[in-house]
């Protein structure tokens, strides 16, 4: 399988749908693990597409690239930007990016610091949703990563994209203040709600 170079480690990202990261993440259900496939805009910080499977087969990373060509928004250039795994590696994964002119690009050493925001991603969802394990059904846990994700996009502002929610950061066209202030307010009490599902 191929592996492709990191085309974004100095890049400067300046708009939405310049770059996606993609990565996976495993959530404990009952008695067995599952893999949350996620691929987020590196500008706005919206998550574009996600899968949640019980196994790693490419089909899930593939699964979430196809909902998140399904929502762009945009027709400019963009970038794929994932770690080497054999899922993001493969011919089908590979093949689906080409035919949407997608440029590929992954990380180099193994190191996790080049697919930072990825990562970082991973952890959000997991912490601030309450998402590490769940102890309900596979389909009860699918139904809260839906929702989490709805408010993750709709409501979590984020100091990165200058208080905004990703979905209102995913409509701009400017360079966005990066603020890194403690934000309160209506978004815990929200994601206090939501973490009780």
């Amino acid at each position: 399988m191929h592996k492709y170079n990191n085309l974004v480690k100095e890049l400067d990202i300046t708009r939405p749908e310049q770059v996606w990261v993609s990565d996976i993440t495993y959530i404990r259900v009952q008695n067995q693990w599952g893999y949350l496939s996620l691929i987020t805009d590196a500008f706005s910080r919206k998550i574009m597409g996600y899968c949640f499977r019980l196994d790693m087969l490419a089909s899930g990373p593939a699964a979430a690239l196809q909902m998140a060509l399904n929502a762009r928004s945009y027709s400019e250039p963009l970038i794929h930007h994932s770690d080497r795994g054999a899922q993001y590696c493969s011919k089908d994964y590979v093949s689906l990016l080409q035919r949407e002119c997608i440029s590929i690009s992954m990380t180099e050493r193994g190191d996790p610091y080049e697919n930072a925001l990825a990562e970082r991603m991973n952890g959000i969802i997991k912490e601030e949703f309450n998402l590490y394990s769940s102890p309900a059904s596979f389909e009860q846990t699918c139904h809260k990563i839906d929702s989490s994700i709805k408010a993750y996009n709709e409501m979590r502002p984020h100091g990165s994209c200058d208080y905004l929610t990703p979905c209102q950061a995913h409509q701009q066209r400017n360079v966005l203040n990066r603020r890194w202030k403690q934000y309160a307010g209506k978004w815990q009490k929200e994601k206090q709600l939501i973490t009780r599902i």
